[in-house]
């Protein structure tokens, strides 16, 4: 993909860009309004059968936000978002408390892996989603693997290392929000440009694939 528009307006960005820095106000504001909303998509979930519990709607807005806002910011804002939105579930569905700290633990390092494609071309964007999507579906699969071979927070009773890890195997299906990386790509299309705007110089627009 190539992005259009005359040297003029990319000087021009580029500068912009370059003088400011988002202010501690903006940056709180992004990962507030984030937060609510990556809580929200997670709320709106579909149901799957355990371990995976459900499927999101969720990644597609934090790969996105990973990428046109600073690492801490999407860090602390899916962390958050992920934290209340999972919490609500377990309380109005059902399951197991230690899904909220697994939600957590595999969503929020997400930004911190993405955040090396900011201003780097569409495909490193999507690759380091992928790779992003990657660990995700490894940081369900290895605790799940653990918890079904010693029988941790309800995980049933110990059994052995092999049943555990077949067990855990439904957890590979974590790949499927993969899905969400065109998605997610569009939104920086799309959004990327304000977020510039608003001082988000590293985040600077994307080179040509």
């Amino acid at each position: 993909m190539r992005i259009l528009g005359t040297y003029a307006e990319s000087s021009f960005h580029e500068t912009t860009s370059s003088r400011k820095k988002p202010a501690y106000s903006v940056r709180l504001a992004i990962v507030a309004v984030f937060a609510a909303l990556i809580a929200l998509l997670t709320i709106l979930s579909i149901p799957l059968p355990p371990p995976l519990y459900e499927l999101t709607l969720a990644p597609a807005v934090y790969f996105a936000l990973s990428v046109m806002v600073n690492p801490w910011s999407a860090f602390s804002a899916i962390a958050v978002g992920s934290f209340v939105g999972e919490a609500y579930n377990i309380a109005s569905r059902g399951g197991l408390p230690i899904f909220i700290a697994g939600i957590v633990w595999a969503r929020a390092p997400e930004a911190l892996i993405i955040s090396r494609a900011r201003g780097k071309s569409w495909k490193f964007m999507g690759a380091m989603m992928l790779i992003a999507t990657l660990y995700e579906t490894v940081a369900f699969f290895i605790p799940d693997w653990i918890f079904y071979t010693y029988g941790l927070f309800s995980y049933g009773s110990p059994t052995d290392a092999v049943s555990g890890f077949y067990a855990a195997l439904p957890d590979l299906l974590t790949m499927v929000d993969a899905a969400f990386i065109p998605i997610a790509l569009l939104i920086v299309k799309t959004a990327g440009p304000r977020f510039r705007q608003l001082g988000f110089a590293e985040s600077s627009k994307p080179q040509p694939s």
